[in-house]
């Protein structure tokens, strides 16, 4: 693929003891599909940040912990007009970055590497994982307007001005329901469900997830599967 030199790329990698994933996963990136690599480490103990330094790439440590907040501290060290975000667990293919950058180069907003696609497969869904991605998904196109086929994986690339249009960056977006359910949340469903409601131009692509690659599963499915229920049905109500 050709890169349109007009339209920097930034990739985005959360980490917290990745090392494994890291370590198979990485070497497939080619450095010329994207303009920047940045890799937001939660304080991993498994020497992940320090894998990551030795091999080049740009590297910053979060100040707090939970997976939003890795979003909104490497805000300022962006330099690309559209962020992809990738996990480097092995659930993300990173053949797909070349036709996830030509797809929002047709103009959309964002774009979703779909597990639920048609013609795509979900190999690190359990029966629980794979309903509760339903429902939410399900729920949000009906209540907002959407039509996501996968409303909540990470994979996915957007245009780097819609994080602070959509409130992405204000704590207030998110601190009720993590302080009522006692977690950190993530930024994906809200960001789908406030694109849908900003009528931002979406789309999804086909995209296998594989199973992750050692490490532990960080996904806690009550508290997170309350707050993120507590936003769908609130963002009725709030933020126009």
């Amino acid at each position: 693929m050709k890169k349109d030199n007009s339209m920097k790329i930034t990739l985005l990698i959360p980490t917290l003891n990745e090392i494994e994933g890291m370590k198979q996963i990485m070497p497939k990136i080619k450095k010329e599909w994207v303009d920047q690599i940045l890799i937001v480490d939660g304080d991993s103990t498994d020497g992940t940040a320090d894998y990551a330094k030795g091999c080049g790439y740009e590297v910053i440590v979060q100040k707090q912990k939970g997976i939003r907040h890795a979003y909104i501290e490497a805000m300022e060290h962006v330099r690309g007009d559209i962020v992809i975000t990738f996990s480097p667990d092995g659930n993300s293919i990173p053949e797909l970055i070349p036709p996830l950058v030509d797809k929002m180069k047709e103009g959309f907003d964002m774009v979703i590497v779909s597990r639920y696609a048609k013609g795509a497969k979900s190999e690190d869904d359990d029966p629980v994982t794979s309903f509760g991605n339903w429902l939410f998904t399900s729920l949000i196109n009906l209540l907002h307007g959407s039509r996501y086929t996968d409303a909540m994986v990470i994979y996915r690339a957007w245009k780097r001005e819609v994080f602070n249009e959509l409130d992405l960056d204000k704590e207030e977006s998110y601190i009720f329901e993590e302080r009522l359910f006692r977690t950190k949340i993530g930024v994906e469903p809200l960001l789908s469900v406030r694109a849908a409601k900003r009528g931002l131009r979406c789309a999804d692509m086909p995209g296998d997830e594989p199973a992750r690659i050692g490490g532990e599963r960080k996904l806690k499915i009550v508290q997170w599967g309350l707050a993120y229920m507590f936003e769908v049905i609130r963002e009725v109500f709030v933020w126009r």
